[in-house]
């Protein structure tokens, strides 16, 4: 069972453990992380989620992420879920957001890279497609029915600097 460090609002670290598919006590918080991948030509990458996903089948997102593990850091959480979901490896990343909502702190970073564009690594039983586009469809593109709201919504403060 995945476990988790929980968190007071304040982001400190509450002294107990968390686990994955249990729910978070009132008051209580678990670290997300999510990378939003921008190539060096401009171009944004988009992961469709598995068909089998319990939130959000077949939808795409603009980032890789999930949950922190017991222990980590939200870059190094950031880091990991970049590198199982798109197999991108990545030395720096910029954080982009930091959103309380509900039960879950949410941290997003910003991973620039000039990576292979036909390397991407689909992580079974999470993402089965990706799409690189640039930078004016892909603001288009998450105004569609076929991306995620919430993840438009949290990637809000950046997209203002690009818009």
């Amino acid at each position: 069972m995945e476990e988790w460090d929980a968190y007071k609002e304040d982001g400190s670290l509450a002294g107990f453990n968390l686990y994955r598919d249990e729910p978070v006590p009132a008051g209580l918080y678990h670290l997300v992380c999510e990378v939003l991948v921008k190539h060096t030509d401009g171009s944004y990458l988009l992961m469709q989620r598995d068909f089998k996903k319990k939130d959000y089948p077949g939808m795409f997102e603009a980032t890789a992420g999930g949950s922190a593990l017991k222990g980590e850091t939200p870059v190094v959480a950031a880091l990991r879920e970049l590198k199982e979901e798109t197999g991108i490896e990545a030395d720096e990343l910029i954080q982009i957001y930091h959103i309380l909502s509900h039960d879950v702190i949410y941290y997003g970073f910003l991973c620039i890279t000039d990576c292979e564009k036909s390397s991407i690594i689909l992580q079974q039983g999470e993402t089965i497609s990706h799409i690189w586009l640039p930078e004016k469809d892909f603001l288009r593109f998450i105004n569609t029915n076929e991306y995620i709201q919430a993840h438009k919504d949290r990637l809000a403060p950046y997209l203002r600097t690009i818009n």
